[in-house]
This record gives C-alpha cells, sequence and structure tokens, in this order.
C-alpha cells in the first residue's frame, strides 16, 4: 500500500476513534482494529498475526487515550471511583486470563468473536434507550468484581477495550446515567486495557514475521500514528459528550458499533 494512503487512513482512523473514545466512554478499538487488520492483511501478514497485532496495537493506544478521557469526564464529576477501581482491578486479572487464551485461538475465531459481540451490543442498546430516572445506581462489591473480570476477559479476546459492553451494562443493569456510565466505563478501562496489553505484548516476545518496528505484537508505527490523533480528538469528545442529551450518545454508540460489527463479519 502507499505509504502516505497508510498514514492518512491511519490517522483518519485515529481520530474519529478517539472522539468516540471520549463522548461515549469506550476505547475506540471497535473503530481502530478492523482499519488495522484490513492494513495489515495488506501488508502481507498472515491473518492470525494480523488480528493479534491489531487487538494489541489497538488496546496500547486505547490506554493513554482512556486516561485523557477519564480525567476529562472526573474534572466534570462524571467519574464514579468506588465502582471504577473494584471493577478495574478484576478486569487485570480477567485481561491476563483472556490475553493468554487469545493467544492459542485462530485468528478467524478472534474476528467472529469480536464482530459478533459487537454486532449483539449495538442491538441491545438500540432496543432499550429509556433510562431509568428513579432508579438508584446498584452496587455490590461482588457484582462489581464480576463485571470487572468479564470486561478484563472480552477486552483480551475481542481486543476492545471492553466500553462497547461496560457502558451498555451500566446503564441498562446497574441503572447508571447515560453520561456518569461513560465517565466511570473510561477509568475502568485503564486497568483492563494495561492488563491486555501487558498480556499481548508478553506472549508476543520472540514471535516471526511481525511487522519490522514491533514489540511483541504491539506495532510500533501504527501506535504512534493512531495515538498521536486518539488522545486530542478524545479531550474534544469529552466537551461534546457534556453538551449533548444521553439518548444521542446512546444511538451514536449504536449507530458504530452495528456498522463495525457487520463490516467484521463480511468474510
Amino acid at each position: 500500500m502507499d505509504i502516505i494512503l497508510y498514514i492518512l487512513t491511519l490517522i483518519t482512523t485515529g481520530s474519529i476513534a478517539g472522539f468516540a473514545s471520549g463522548m461515549v466512554g469506550v476505547g475506540g478499538c471497535f473503530i481502530m482494529v478492523p482499519v488495522q487488520y484490513w492494513l495489515l492483511l495488506g501488508d502481507g501478514l498472515d491473518s492470525t498475526l494480523a488480528i493479534r497485532v491489531a487487538f494489541a496495537t489497538g488496546l496500547a493506544v486505547t490506554l493513554p487515550t482512556v486516561m485523557t478521557s477519564a480525567l476529562g469526564h472526573h474534572r466534570r464529576g462524571a467519574v464514579d471511583w468506588q465502582t471504577a477501581i473494584p471493577m478495574g482491578i478484576a478486569a487485570v486479572c480477567g485481561a491476563a486470563t483472556g490475553g493468554t487464551i487469545a493467544t492459542f485461538l485462530p485468528g478467524q475465531v478472534l474476528k467472529t468473536f469480536f464482530a459478533v459481540l459487537v454486532t449483539l451490543m449495538a442491538v441491545r442498546m438500540f432496543w432499550d434507550v429509556k433510562d431509568c430516572m428513579v432508579c438508584p445506581p446498584r452496587q455490590s462489591l461482588s457484582i462489581l468484581l464480576f463485571i470487572g473480570f468479564c470486561i478484563g476477559n472480552i477486552t483480551s479476546l475481542a481486543g476492545v477495550g471492553g466500553g462497547v459492553v461496560l457502558v451498555p451494562v451500566l446503564v441498562l443493569l446497574l441503572h447508571y446515567p447515560v453520561h456518569s456510565a461513560v465517565g466511570t466505563s473510561s477509568a475502568c478501562l485503564i486497568f483492563s486495557s494495561a492488563g491486555a496489553v501487558a498480556t499481548y505484548l508478553w506472549y508476543g516476545l520472540g514471535v516471526t514475521g511481525l511487522p519490522q518496528y514491533s514489540i511483541g505484537y504491539i506495532d510500533l508505527v501504527q501506535w504512534a500514528l493512531l495515538v498521536g490523533t486518539t488522545i486530542p480528538l478524545s479531550i474534544l469528545g469529552v466537551r461534546y459528550a457534556h453538551r449533548c442529551p444521553a439518548r444521542i450518545l446512546r444511538y451514536f454508540l449504536a449507530g458504530l458499533m452495528l456498522v463495525v460489527g457487520i463490516l467484521m463479519l463480511i468474510p
């Protein structure tokens, strides 16, 4: 692929993913991973290696991006740290477990898992769009630890920050207002992304056939181009999120998820 087109594609993708990360509390991997995967295939990388590199690199971009998003939401009082911290600690353990499993699964299995997960959650977000205005958020340590562990597993197995699952869970099951769910999700994703990145980095050491400038499964060229745009755009996304009606946020998230999920299901 032409190097200029390659760079422009990643910069554009990073801009969209960064804005989505700040606005709806997701890591942006569900936008970045498909593009990274297709670019890596175009460079001749094996499909199994390509999906692992896309997962690992996307999560490595997610980490500083969600840190920036979480800080912005925290300043606006939209992060429930009593929920985010226990979930995040459990998510680290889950991410290590899921990452270990993912490094032994065929690429097609990982790709399909990613696509089905994103598509189902998109449908669920469209199906139930009413906030519970009188329901207080549910907080139980055992429930939070269980959710966090599951989110960590999903983060590694599906190559997403986990926000595409966590935001709906916080809203639909734990009765969090959308804006609070977005902020709390961003904070939790700091932990899950860190755990997943460490796992992919470790298992990728010594693997042959990876892109030239890589550490483990992390492609440093893609990482640099993406993170340079996701961080500043996530700041803009945070600002817009707190000016946007909750229902619009949910429709925006669901629409993006649906499009990406369907595209990844196409052979």
